[in-house]
C-alpha cells in the first residue's frame, strides 16, 4: 500500500509521518501493494483533524477523525478503516464488486464479525411539496438531521441534511 500525506495548516514532521505510516501499515494486511492511500492532516481550531481516503475501483474506503491531538487522531482513524473493511467484506463479494485492491486472503476469509445489514423499521409519510428553507424549519421541529421532501420549485425529491458545522445541505436527485 503506498501512503501520500498532505498537510494543511500543519508541517508534517518527519515524527507525524512516520507514525501515520507505522499506524496505517497495519493495513497492509487487506490491500494489495500498488494500492493508494491518500492521507490529509489538518489544523482546525486547535482541533487535529486527519482524513484518509483508500479509492477501490467501484468503492472508496473513507474516514475522517478529530481529536486534541494528532496521534489519537492516527489512531481513531485507524480503527475506523479496519471495522469498515471487516463489515463490507461480504458485501464486496456477494454483490460482486471488483475487490481487485484487496487481497484475496481478506475477502475470502469466514469471519463471524461479519453483520448482515438488517432493515429493522420501515416508514411511509405523504410528502407535500415546500420549498428547501421550509423544509429545513421541519427538520429542526422534528428534531432530525435529515428530511425529505417533495421541492415546490422542481417537484423532485430531495433531501436536506444537517451538517458537523451545524450548517444545512441540500441534495438533489441528477439523472
Amino acid at each position: 500500500m503506498k501512503v501520500i500525506i498532505t498537510g494543511k495548516n500543519i508541517d508534517v514532521t518527519e515524527g507525524l509521518r512516520s507514525a501515520v505510516e507505522d499506524k496505517l501499515s497495519k493495513l497492509e494486511k487487506y490491500f494489495t501493494e500498488d494500492t493508494k492511500c491518500y492521507v490529509t492532516l489538518s489544523v482546525e481550531k486547535e482541533r487535529q483533524k486527519m482524513e484518509v481516503t483508500i479509492p477501490m475501483p467501484g468503492h472508496i474506503i473513507r474516514a475522517e477523525q478529530q481529536s486534541d491531538d494528532m496521534y489519537v487522531t492516527v489512531d481513531l482513524v485507524e480503527d475506523v478503516i479496519e471495522a469498515q473493511l471487516k463489515r463490507y467484506r461480504k458485501k464486496l463479494v456477494t454483490k460482486q464488486q471488483n475487490a481487485a485492491s484487496l487481497r484475496k486472503d481478506f475477502v475470502e476469509e469466514d469471519s463471524a464479525e461479519d453483520e448482515e445489514i438488517r432493515i429493522i423499521r420501515s416508514k411511509k409519510f405523504g410528502m407535500k411539496p415546500m420549498f428547501p428553507e421550509d423544509a429545513c424549519v421541519q427538520m429542526e421541529l422534528l428534531g432530525h438531521n435529515f428530511f425529505v421532501f417533495s421541492n415546490a420549485q422542481t417537484g423532485e425529491v430531495n433531501v436536506v441534511y444537517k451538517r458537523k458545522d451545524r450548517s444545512y445541505g441540500l441534495i438533489e436527485p441528477e439523472f
